[in-house]
């Protein structure tokens, strides 16, 4: 895609939603951290509706530790893997606390080498918590790239090295969200909503979907 493409199909999105943010539902940095350790192969919502619960009754690392294994699996029951997340949850807040001084770290480095944290949830906690112009490439993103033309790859550190390359500086802050909420709502897996597409001319999608009026024409 060409550049002057890629700055208007940002525009169009900043357009849309001048000040996108996640829908996972925090007050801290590290209330977004565990929500979004949580959120792996969850729904947002579903992190939420979990988080609701937990967050009030802990919702800092020693508080989380003080409540322990199976009162945070009580917690977080409904979500899908939480017998695992519960465990890195628990290693990550006791690092917090034995290195970190209980709070979040602010470098890269210090994120993935938390339990349960990859690239990705490194990028989503430096972008969203701490203000830094990362890219976190989920499924949404590395759908949303490929099929538009605007950074396709055929890894996810590809899409996310591509992005960084071709995203201009004045939309880089916000672009992870302006794309994974377009993915998520507009440029679905299984029926992408072509026809209600604010960026459609701009899209080398071949497959696009026909407006309903369209289709029963043919």
């Amino acid at each position: 895609m060409k550049r002057e493409k890629i700055v208007e199909l940002f525009r169009r999105l900043r357009d849309l939603d001048p000040h996108p943010t996640t829908e996972l539902v925090y007050s801290t940095p590290f209330e977004l951290l565990v929500a979004v350790i949580l959120s792996a192969q969850a729904t947002d919502v579903g992190v939420n509706k979990a988080t609701k619960r937990l967050f009030p009754v802990a919702n800092t690392p020693q508080s989380m530790l003080e409540l322990g294994e199976d009162g945070l699996k009580r917690h977080i029951s409904t979500i899908g893997l939480y017998n695992a997340k519960a465990k890195n949850v628990l290693a990550t807040c006791r690092i917090l606390v034995e290195q970190h001084e209980g709070e979040v770290p602010r470098s890269r480095e210090a994120l993935e080498a938390l339990p349960g944290v990859g690239r990705k949830t490194a990028n989503v906690v430096l972008n969203t918590a701490f203000g830094e112009p990362t890219i976190a490439v989920d499924t949404h993103i590395f759908r949303v790239a490929n099929r538009t033309g605007l950074a396709p790859g055929k890894t996810v550190r590809a899409v996310e090295d591509k992005l960084n390359k071709v995203v201009p500086d004045d939309f880089k802050q916000d672009a992870h969200h302006w794309l994974i909420l377009h993915g998520r709502y507009v440029c679905k897996a299984r029926k992408p909503d072509c026809p209600h597409c604010a960026i459609r001319d701009l899209c080398a999608y071949r497959d696009k979907t026909p407006a309903p009026d369209a289709a029963r024409e043919r």
